[in-house]
């Protein structure tokens, strides 16, 4: 039996089921790893490596890979594509996206707001392909426009930034995008496809840093692209040529992180809330950004935009930088590491890890003030984590 798709499946039904295959060979209901780095060749293989459709065979795995192609057609299903592409990492599915979106000359249009590995890329790595970025506030169409060139190609955001967790106004974006001749590109690291499809809101793809939650175990780096399939294959060219391409047990741990997704987001989000409620009533907490709480700037675009706020917390604690790395030295259940998305809670500062290429000025300018926490909240028991958070913010 093909387990594909159904439009009448559930979310939670979606993550187990899509895009998977019962084994004809062994009848597994676990997707074999195929291990195998090359196939088998015939007439037709032969056929699509001269006509360029190298991606329909299988043929080697940086082209394609069966286990590859089982990921791809869940992450596809749970985010209403046409299609998918798996990479070694987000930034290479970033990357790959954007040298086939721009031609040499091109120009890239971003949020302001963004994590920091994707703003050195933008600002760094782009120039050196014969490309370039700006970054506006796309909050504010004026601004926006304003920035807009002849040769912008790509209009560059995140459903909620990383760290300031500002929700995106993805509607009014696309509509600003269809205006302008651009595509939308949104990263939903994230919101995940559960909080929030982006391309039924008018993006033109939308991409993952899987390693994240759609993995959910700290244990795999990957990304992940998906879209309409022109697009979809006009990306493939660059993996195929860049060589990002994910690993099959890589794969294998991806599919099976998918499964629990619908789950675990559900446990993050609601001890995310129980978290900012708490740190929003401490006195040394001078500022909590959460999607869920009414002092939120985006709180009702979110209410209208977002099915789970998602389980990432910023909060700015008095005494600056070197408070806040006090503050993470002192915690017990929570991790200090970078990354996120994992079931343990994670706690990290944007100034020495995500932003340390950013000067203060810079960061500032981001909306990243001296004392911020970024803390990915894992699937704990909240009174357990929040009574963590309540002593190390009392210097115990």
């Amino acid at each position: 039996m093909n387990r594909t798709d159904s439009p009448a499946w559930s979310d939670s039904t979606r993550c187990v089921h899509a895009g998977g295959a019962d084994d004809p060979a062994t009848g597994a209901v676990v997707t074999p790893i195929h291990q195998s780095s090359t196939f088998l060749l015939d007439d037709d293989a032969y056929a699509a490596i001269a006509a360029g459709r190298g991606r329909e065979g299988l043929i080697y795995t940086r082209y394609a890979n069966p286990s590859q192609r089982a990921v791809q057609a869940r992450i596809a299903a749970l985010e209403g594509a046409e299609d998918a592409l798996v990479f070694s990492s987000g930034l290479a599915a970033i990357a790959a996206t954007l040298a086939a979106l721009t031609e040499p000359g091109g120009h890239v249009l971003a949020a302001r707001e963004l994590y920091g590995g994707t703003l050195g890329l933008l600002r760094d790595q782009l120039p050196r392909w014969g490309r370039s970025a700006g970054f506006a506030d796309l909050r504010d169409p004026a601004a926006a426009a304003a920035a807009i060139r002849p040769e912008t190609a790509v209009l560059y955001v995140e459903t909620i930034s990383n760290p300031t967790l500002r929700v995106a106004d993805l509607p009014a974006l696309a509509a600003f995008a269809r205006r302008h001749g651009l595509l939308l590109v949104v990263d939903n690291t994230f919101a995940t496809p559960l909080g929030v499809r982006p391309l039924e809101h008018g993006a033109d793809l939308v991409l993952h840093s899987a390693s994240k939650y759609l993995n959910g175990h700290s244990d795999l780096i990957a990304g992940a692209v998906a879209g309409r399939r022109e697009l979809i294959d006009r990306i493939w060219l660059q993996l195929k040529a860049l060589g990002g391409c994910l690993d099959p047990h890589a794969c294998f741990l991806l599919e099976r992180g998918l499964k629990t997704l619908a789950v675990r987001l559900r446990a993050h989000a609601a001890s995310a809330q129980a978290v900012a409620e708490a740190l929003a009533e401490h006195p040394a907490v001078t500022r909590v950004l959460y999607p869920g709480l009414r002092s939120h700037p985006d709180h009702v675009l979110a209410r209208k935009l977002l099915a789970c706020f998602g389980g990432m917390v910023s909060f700015v604690v008095d005494g600056g930088d070197e408070a806040a790395l006090r503050l993470c030295r002192r915690l017990r259940l929570a991790k200090e590491a970078t990354s996120l998305g994992g079931v343990e809670t994670l706690v990290s500062l944007p100034f020495n890890t995500s932003h340390v290429a950013l000067s203060a000025e810079e960061r500032a300018a981001a909306g990243i003030p001296p004392g911020m926490v970024r803390l990915s909240v894992g699937i704990e028991d909240p009174p357990d984590l929040i009574a963590d958070l309540v002593a190390a913010l009392a210097g115990r």
